[in-house]
Parts: C-alpha cells; structure tokens; sequence
C-alpha cells in the first residue's frame, strides 16, 4: 500500500512560549509519551492553531499525542500527582482526570489515497 499524508491541526493554542511537540504512535508504544513515538514533529509555538504534517507514513493503527513544550525541556512536565501543567491533547481529545489516555482510546486507522486529517484540542 502506498504511503500517506497525516495531518493534524491543534487548537486551543494560547502560548508563544516554547514549542508544540506532535508524536505519531503505532500500537505497543509508550503512547502518550514522546520516546516512544514513530514519528514526531516540532515546530515554535503561536496563539491560535497549529498544524503537524507527517508525510510518508504507511497504512495503519497510530495515535497522536500533542504537547505544547512551555520551557523547552524536552519532555512533559508534572505536578506531585503527576498530571501534566503544560498543555496537551491527543487523537480523539480524549481526556482523563486521574490518568493519561490510552494507545487504543486514542487510536484511529490511517488509509486511502486522500490526506488523513485530525484536530486535536490541547489544554491543561
């Protein structure tokens, strides 16, 4: 099967303070954490929305995780409960209050000739 576009569009962006942070997950990764992803992207951050394209990527099962990276560390920040106190959102904007989403409650499939499209909704 041929390769396809993904492209991911994040609202709810209020910050020009570090950078948005998109990783694409297969299933079996340490979703929703960025090490484990397949592929990511990373460009500044800007009030409003903005858009991750991941071109060239294989038919299949993937799940997007989305952090807006305040202070450029790299990796997502805790609270002593461990809930993050950046922004943040993933694929289907699920959202939990006591523990980070699933691979497969974020999961969607990735097929066809035409663009893949996805909006993705980050807060705190």
């Amino acid at each position: 099967m041929n390769p396809l576009l993904l492209i991911v569009t994040i609202t709810g962006l209020l910050d020009t303070q570090g950078d948005v942070r998109c990783a694409l997950h297969r299933p079996g990764s340490e979703f929703p954490s960025d090490t484990g992803a397949f592929l990511r992207v990373q460009q500044p951050a800007q009030p409003g929305t903005a858009e991750c394209r991941f071109p060239n990527v294989p038919p299949g099962r993937y799940a997007v995780a989305v952090l807006v990276d305040r202070n450029k560390n790299g990796k997502t920040d805790k609270n002593f409960l461990g809930m993050p106190t950046e922004p943040w959102g993933v694929s289907n904007n699920v959202r939990h209050k006591t523990r980070a989403p699933r691979f497969e409650e974020a999961a969607f499939d990735a097929s066809g000739a035409a663009p893949v499209r996805l909006t993705i909704q980050v807060a705190k």
